[in-house]
């Protein structure tokens, strides 16, 4: 028979096998890891519950009084008058609009300066209707802006773009996130005569990215 070797905890302690020294580790590590695993489960849980939906942008009307080149440089002067609805569409998050910057461009060529709407806060599914006017003053365009211009008149319509571009935060109770980049684009379709203004009264929705 085999002798069994029957070792005191005293000896034990002499060798370094304490059970002190290996179970506070592994509490540690315990709670650590579920306070992370709770965090963890915490955030996803919020963001499937409140993750927000991007705004909606719609066209309400849009003027263009005028748009003209004018000089030998061929410089472009305009003015342009818009009306936006932004729509919240969100039940329980509201939003921080903290900048929102709006122009208009033609055939891909930006026909007026940037215009800064105020900053504003939008509730729990509300709407706001956002106003601007928007000016250019001798800006160069391509050489062939004049013959595109006839050109649409001669069809009877213009295709003009209403673009804006800013930065949002979303709120939720007292808590407020970082800031996110958002663009809107609208397209416009307006009848084209030989005189009088020209006016967009249909309304379109915009495409929003975020």
């Amino acid at each position: 028979m085999s002798p069994i070797d029957v070792r005191s905890p005293k000896h034990c302690d002499e060798k370094g096998f304490t059970v002190e020294k290996l179970f506070p580790k592994k509490k540690l590590f315990f709670c650590f890891s579920t306070i992370s695993l709770s965090i963890l489960s915490f955030i996803f849980l919020l963001y499937l519950t409140l993750h927000p939906t991007k705004p909606n942008f719609t066209l309400r009307e849009a003027d263009i009084y005028q748009l003209n080149l004018s000089g030998p440089r061929q410089l472009l002067n305009s003015s342009i008058q818009l009306t936006l609805v932004s729509k919240n569409p969100n039940k329980k998050v509201g939003i921080y609009y903290d900048e929102f910057q709006v122009y208009a461009s033609y055939k891909g060529q930006q026909i007026t300066l940037y215009t800064s709407l105020p900053p504003f806060y939008q509730g729990h599914e509300d709407s706001n209707f956002l106003s601007a006017l928007l000016i250019g003053n001798g800006l160069p365009v391509d050489p062939y802006f004049g013959y595109e211009v006839q050109r649409d008149q001669t069809a009877g319509k213009l295709v003009m773009n209403l673009k804006g571009s800013g930065r949002l935060r979303w709120k939720v109770g007292t808590w407020v996130s970082g800031n996110y980049r958002f663009n809107v684009d609208c397209v416009a379709i307006m009848p084209f005569g030989p005189s009088g203004p020209l006016t967009f009264r249909q309304g379109a929705q915009c495409s929003t990215t975020l």
